[in-house]
């Protein structure tokens, strides 16, 4: 092999990978303590199936009463269709306990693990393995 070739190949392997680095960042889950998991109970203020993430928004008080606004992603609108979910699945004032991995960072924002209705029905991101 010419040293030119090997040259060319190591320039394009170096830029597939700065290429590349961006797009596996994104979807991660970096962000979140994924060995925490928090139940709060609130209201959900609103519900979007949008890409690339849903969020759900909720009220939740804190430990001394405070209310806490939190917004929780998940998994983009087509998965959480095939399991189910509308747009209508999450309204404004639904009474919901949700289960999450918070941030790192300590701010009020999350992944979403399920969210459970106060008449007990669970709805969840993905899918259940028994």
């Amino acid at each position: 092999m010419r040293h030119g070739s090997t040259a060319c190949i190591a320039v394009l392997v170096g830029l597939l990978v700065v290429v590349s680095t961006p797009v596996s960042a994104h979807h991660g889950v970096a962000a979140y303590d994924m060995s925490k998991t928090l139940a709060l109970k609130g209201a959900v203020t609103s519900f979007e199936l949008r890409n690339p993430h849903s969020l759900l928004s909720f009220d939740a008080n804190d430990d001394k009463g405070n209310v806490q606004h939190w917004s929780v992603e998940t998994h983009n609108p087509r998965a959480l269709v095939e399991l189910g979910w509308t747009k209508e699945s999450l309204k404004p004032g639904d009474q919901v306990t949700v289960y999450l991995h918070p941030a790192k960072n300590g701010s009020t924002v999350g992944y979403l693990v399920k969210v459970v209705f106060a008449n007990g029905k669970e709805l969840y991101p993905a899918p259940q393995v028994d």
